[in-house]
């Protein structure tokens, strides 16, 4: 009755993801005195799952499998429950694994507990720790079906190593074509940058940058820092930048360690997004912007004199502690 963990991977890798998911996954099987069993899909190598406490990974190749399907995943990871007797299957806060935990959990006719930011407070009954209102409190949610669905916050419970060695095991679940509905004809991806959803740092601009041209400074900043780039709505829709750089309630929600917000006033839909984020800096000319109320650190001035200022300092910074 191993705690069940699906590890999100991408081109035949591991995201970080799936890491913390794992270390999570470990704890929930400590406490209930048990092991760790992953799912993995189309990954090459999943021998480092085990620095993270999992005992067995079901690896599925398939290639009907290549590209995401919320449907389909659901129904992989529902079968490999039923074949570990899981009680509690674990999945990550990503946009993919929030679409396919809702059909799992119906799958499984299980309770789905979202933003679960910590391990669970106890197992009888079974209570986490969640964010509520767009992560402006918390509350306490109790499991009372048999089987529980976990979505780990990211950036919440963090990368745990364990000594252990992950024993791999090739699982070939029944894929019906009924499950596959939607295809996908393409896929564009930005290359050799550190994405949203994975970045632990997270530099973000807004109209103050008065035009794509002035751009530069942004991504020289997240260069400096390794970073990534982000950008408010109305940047997206002016075109100054791609709408895959948009954060907030109607963009991609953003968990980093770090967010910098420049240049952007902090409408509540931005906000919403980004709350998550555990410290929040803002430099802006206007020292009444919405953003000041909701930041941990504040500078006001222009961003054109403020950032090359702050780029200059972390290099100097970097150079002298390499």
């Amino acid at each position: 009755m191993s705690v069940l963990v699906y590890t999100e991977s991408e081109q035949g890798k591991f995201k970080k993801a799936a890491f913390e998911v794992a270390s999570y996954a470990k704890e929930v099987a400590n406490q209930l005195g048990t092991t760790v069993t992953a799912v993995a899909l189309n990954v090459e190598d999943t021998s480092e799952l085990g620095k993270y406490g999992v005992d067995k990974v079901l690896n599925v190749s398939s290639d009907v499998l290549k590209d995401f399907s919320a449907k389909a995943y659901a129904s992989v990871i529902h079968q490999a429950a039923t074949k570990e007797g899981a009680k509690v299957v674990v999945v990550s806060s990503s946009a993919d694994s929030k679409t396919l935990a809702p059909i799992l959990a119906i799958n499984l006719e299980a309770g789905y507990a979202s933003n679960v930011v910590a391990a669970p407070i106890s197992t009888s009954p079974f209570t986490v720790k969640r964010t509520a209102f767009t992560n402006k409190a918390f509350n306490m949610t109790e499991i009372n079906s048999d089987v529980k669905v976990i979505g780990v916050s990211n950036n919440a419970f963090g990368l745990v190593e364990n000594s252990g060695a992950a024993a791999a095991e090739s699982f070939s679940p029944s894929l019906d074509d009924s499950l596959f509905g939607v295809k996908v004809t393409s896929v564009d991806k930005v290359a050799g940058k550190v994405t949203i959803a994975d970045a632990e740092i997270v530099v973000s601009a807004g109209r103050g940058m008065k035009g794509p041209e002035n751009w530069g400074m942004i991504e020289e900043l997240a260069d400096v820092l390794g970073a990534a780039t982000a950008c408010s709505k109305p940047v997206s829709d002016l075109g100054w930048r791609p709408h895959g750089e948009h954060v907030g309630q109607t963009g991609k929600p953003v968990a980093s360690n770090l967010y910098i917000a420049i240049g952007i006033s902090g409408a509540i839909q931005h906000l919403a997004g980004i709350n998550a984020s555990k410290v929040k800096v803002v430099i802006n000319t206007d020292p009444e912007a919405p953003f000041f109320k909701a930041a941990d650190y504040g500078i006001v001035g222009d961003a054109f004199e403020v950032v090359p200022a702050l780029i200059e300092k972390l290099k100097e910074f970097k150079a002298n502690n390499a």
